[in-house]
Formats: structure tokens, sequence, C-alpha cells
């Protein structure tokens, strides 16, 4: 079904687009939910929140930009209000992001293989890693998001990058 007859038939009240929409969305949405998230479980809670919100509020996406990417928008600051009520962690909504339609790092690894490495790393290593690298932002939108310096955003991508090395590295011998 096309994107938007099934964004407008949720629109109108249809419990089988809802359902359709849902199914399309969820698993890729899980996967960026595991990414910020380190416990499956409270991953899965992280998406299943953001989805009822994307649901909810489906009349609040305005057309402009890929429905993806708002949709992906909504998945990460659902993780990043979990992660802020667990952890103290400060944070403000994310500002809209176009995914990027060519290659990424997510299309190259297999997410599963992805997720083991990243759960290895220090939740402000992941955290600026997943903001940085995948999701496209700046160190200066890194700092204001998350409370932080632009520094420690660098240092923090810096530290993440080592220790993913030294991960890797570690798993080449084995």
């Amino acid at each position: 079904m096309e994107e938007n007859r099934l964004i407008a038939d949720c629109l109108s009240g249809d419990r089988t687009a809802q359902k359709k929409l849902f199914d399309r969305y969820a698993p890729k949405m899980l996967g960026v939910s595991r990414r910020y998230v380190k416990d499956p479980a409270e991953a899965e809670d992280v998406m299943i929140r953001a989805m009822y919100k994307v649901l909810t509020k489906l009349e609040t996406f305005d057309g402009n930009g890929s429905f993806e990417g708002w949709v992906r928008r909504i998945t990460v600051n659902e993780a990043l209000m979990h992660l802020r009520k667990r952890k103290g962690l400060h944070t403000e909504e994310l500002s809209p992001r176009q995914p990027d339609s060519g290659w990424s790092v997510l299309n190259e690894l297999y997410h599963r293989d992805l997720i083991a490495v990243l759960d290895q790393l220090p939740v402000g290593y992941r955290l600026v890693f997943n903001l940085y690298v995948i999701e496209g932002y700046k160190h200066r939108e890194i700092a204001d998001l998350l409370g932080i310096s632009i520094n420690t955003s660098k240092s923090q991508l810096i530290l993440a990058k080592q220790k993913l090395k030294a991960i890797l590295t570690n798993y080449d011998t084995h």
C-alpha cells in the first residue's frame, strides 16, 4: 500500500491501516531504539511508546520531508527521554533530520552485530556516536541536546571510536 494512502487511512481511524503502518515501521524503529537503549526489553518499550506517539500524533506530520525520518525522530526522542529518566540525562527534542537515502553503516553491517558492539560502549560514548555517526548531528547540536560542551562531545566521539577499534580488533582475533 502506498505510504500516503496508508497515512490517510490511519487518519480516518482504519485499524487495519494502523496495524500495517505499525508492522512496516516497528522493526526498523526497534533497531533505532536498540542503538540507544542497551536492554532489549526496555528498547522494545521505547519503540512501542514511539509508535504509539506516531499513531496518535499522525495529524501533526506535515508532509515535509520523509515520513520515515519523522518516525525515526520520534523514536530517537523517545529513546533519549527514556535514558534521561533513568540516568538523569538532560536532553531536548531533536529537530527534524532527513535520513540518508544512500549508503549507510546499517546497510553494511548486520544489525545484530552492530548492536552487540555498541552495547559494549559506555552510555555517553554510545549516545554521541549514534547522534554523530549514524544520525548525522554536528557536535554543537549534540552538545546542546545532551547538555554537554562541544569539546566533551568531540572527546566522547574520539573515545568511542578508540573503544570501538579495540572491540573490533578483539573480534578479529577470535
